[in-house]
């Protein structure tokens, strides 16, 4: 393709000469390490590392051209291939689009965003699809879908280029099957702000919630919210078709999606146009009857916690903005059994249950602790850390979550990153220290975690809180591998419990 069709619609700073414009262009890329002969390189401007220091080796590897929202290096001779734009990511958004002829009109992409729900809202949403008979992918947090292949995930949301390479794959498998293809992603704040979804075609936006996250990004409640509102107003492109709202959440009625979109509102209080009533909560899952448009339709699923309710009610939304009949909606959400580090249950025979969870704000601790209340244990023994080089604000806020609800708390560390470990527990202590809920203090994450469940007896609840899926534990020298799955059952077993 050549670099002006490339190139279209990005907005450039002064003139590219005649030649440049008449280049064909092999490929796009933001890693020079990647780099093809022919292919046109983006450096970025890094908070650490300024890409303009690898354009050099760039060319030495083949690119035909480098684009940079910055200036050409004083010294290196680059100026002849140099094309100045005036904002990098958006202008490699612009590019991939154009360069993968528009993948995301050949598609039908749901987008997700909100600080809690996402991940556990997309696979209800691709079990609704793939019961449809749809061409499904997910991007988000824990992995990629793609057509049934999984890989691994680098971001929530990763580089606008990935995406539209994973967007036209996925509609060349749908196209290759005769069948209509869709993606469901999630789509941090981050994403937003920094334009990774820039110029994407959604289909369908959802919005979950809108609680304490980021701030460490963001800076405020206003400006977090902000980059959450760009789903649904965004500044470059065609809005969603669809808005899907919580109408139990403050935060929604400030979305305001333009009058094109159609908008769905869901929750559980009176009012809402999908509501849920009769909720029935346990141990084997939940269940409760639709309300919507004066008809009635049982929902059951084998997820837990009245947080799911919620979940469930969002992606049946989604799932009926693609005209999706109500049975296939209702076998989709039947059908998805359980999603990897969101309330999932740690069984080695066991006489009480084991719960990992990715609850790493205030917020999604209070929910998680309120979903293991509801199961009527004995008593509930809560473990959490607060990650470092994040949020410092949330720490005690998240130690009131857990010393209010719980019967016995451990309190360790999570991911420190280049912190000390127990400078971050001793923030979060600020908070548990508010109440007379007994606590340990325990910094070896696999002894606090064999700490915890030698505190359970019949009946009780353990939950595991903060890294969920992760595998990994980031501390300052180095990342291990560590997953809290792993060695919850290596513990349960070490105590003899053998399923």
């Amino acid at each position: 393709m050549k670099l002006e069709r490339v190139l279209r619609n990005v907005v450039i700073r002064g003139a590219i000469e005649g030649r440049l414009l008449d280049l064909e262009i092999s490929g796009l890329e933001y890693d020079s390490r990647r780099v093809q002969p022919g292919q046109l390189f983006f450096a970025f401007a890094g908070a650490k590392v300024d890409g303009r220091a690898f354009a050099a080796q760039s060319i030495e590897n083949g690119a035909a051209a480098i684009v940079s929202e910055l200036a050409p290096p004083e010294q290196g001779g680059l100026d002849a291939r140099w094309i100045q734009v005036e904002h990098g990511r958006r202008a490699l958004a612009t590019a991939a689009r154009n360069f993968h002829g528009a993948p995301d009109e050949r598609i039908g992409i749901t987008g997700i965003t909100g600080t809690n729900g996402k991940t556990t809202t997309s696979y209800l949403l691709d079990s609704i699809m793939r019961a449809a008979g749809f061409v499904t992918g997910i991007v988000g947090t824990i992995e990629y879908h793609l057509a049934g292949r999984v890989l691994k995930a680098a971001n929530t949301t990763p580089e606008s280029l990935d995406l539209f390479r994973l967007f036209d794959e996925l509609a060349g498998e749908g196209e290759s099957l005769g069948r209509q293809s869709t993606m469901t992603m999630e789509v941090s704040s981050h994403a937003l702000a920094l334009g990774r979804a820039h110029g994407i075609r959604f289909h369908t936006a959802v919005f979950t919630n809108l609680t304490r996250d980021h701030l460490d990004f963001h800076t405020t409640m206003e400006d977090y919210f902000a980059a959450k509102r760009r789903l649904f107003a965004p500044e470059a492109g065609e809005p969603p078709d669809f808005a899907v709202l919580n109408f139990d959440d403050p935060w929604s009625a400030k979305i305001r999606p333009p009058e094109s979109a159609t908008v769905l509102w869901y929750g559980i209080g009176d009012g809402a146009e999908y509501q849920a009533c009769d909720i029935e909560i346990n141990f084997e899952g939940l269940r409760f009857r639709l309300r919507a448009h004066g008809e009635d339709v049982e929902v059951r699923s084998p997820l837990v916690g009245r947080h799911n309710v919620y979940n469930i009610l969002a992606a049946i939304c989604a799932g009926l903005s693609y005209s999706i009949e109500m049975k296939h909606v209702v076998d989709g959400i039947a059908a998805c059994h359980a999603v990897p580090g969101r309330f999932e249950r740690i069984d080695q025979g066991q006489p009480f249950m084991v719960v990992v969870d990715y609850a790493h704000t205030d917020d999604a601790l209070k929910n998680l602790i309120a979903v293991a209340r509801n199961l009527r244990p004995r008593k509930v023994i809560t473990l959490f850390g607060c990650g470092g080089d994040r949020d410092r604000a949330k720490r005690p806020l998240m130690g009131m979550a857990a010393g209010s609800a719980s019967d016995f708390v451990v309190l360790t560390s999570d991911n420190p990153r280049s912190e000390d470990p127990l400078a971050i527990i001793n923030d979060a202590l600020v908070g548990l220290r508010r109440f007379d809920t007994p606590h340990i203090i325990e910094l070896d994450r696999e002894k606090a975690i064999r700490k915890a469940i030698e505190q359970a007896e019949p009946g009780d609840v353990v939950l595991i809180a903060g890294k969920g899926h992760e595998p990994y534990q980031t501390l300052r020298e180095r990342t291990i591998d560590f997953d809290d799955r792993e060695v919850a059952r290596a513990v349960l077993r070490g105590f003899g419990y053998r399923k």
